[in-house]
């Protein structure tokens, strides 16, 4: 398509859109809903991730989440000022730590897990059990198609920085 001399490239399909808006909307309210229990913004993806899996440290975490390690190192710095996360020495490696919910962390898990569920039904309203499966199945797929792009770039990015 051409304006003014410019050359405009249609996007190809739109479910990259639609799938931001879908993070974007459920981001939003699950913000507004953890403020009352002190969690700022994005902070309980990190907290869920640590409750179902104690004992992780940090470099794993941000695996799982695929964010960059400072943004685990803020998130998880705010948890534990909050009491949600301890930090404890890895046994094996020294340099290493690993994080554990704290009590109170797997008392508000249960909240955040029954508003994920809230979200997923609403998301799902209309959607037969069979639709439901394959949008998993196919979102699933796509993560792993983009994941090996997303790994690649983690890896010049780290290598940029050490020369």
């Amino acid at each position: 398509m051409n304006h003014g001399g410019i050359f405009i490239i249609k996007l190809k399909n739109e479910v990259l859109r639609e799938v931001g808006i879908l993070a974007r909307c459920i981001q939003s309210i699950s913000d507004i809903k953890y403020r009352e229990i002190k969690l700022q913004r994005g902070q309980f993806i990190f907290l869920t991730r640590i409750c179902e899996s104690p004992g992780i440290n940090l470099i794993e975490l941000s695996n799982i989440l695929k964010v960059d390690k400072a943004t685990s190192t803020k998130a998880v710095r705010k948890l534990i000022e909050e009491n949600y996360v301890l930090r404890e020495r890895d046994d094996v490696d020294k340099r290493s730590w690993t994080l554990f919910p704290t009590p109170e962390a797997r008392q508000i898990y249960q909240y955040i897990i029954k508003e994920e569920n809230r979200n997923i039904e609403n998301c799902f309203t209309g959607l037969s059990l069979e639709e439901r499966e394959t949008v998993y199945q196919l979102i699933k797929r796509m993560g792993q198609n983009i994941e090996h792009s997303w790994k690649e770039l983690k890896k010049a990015k780290r290598i940029h920085n050490e020369e």
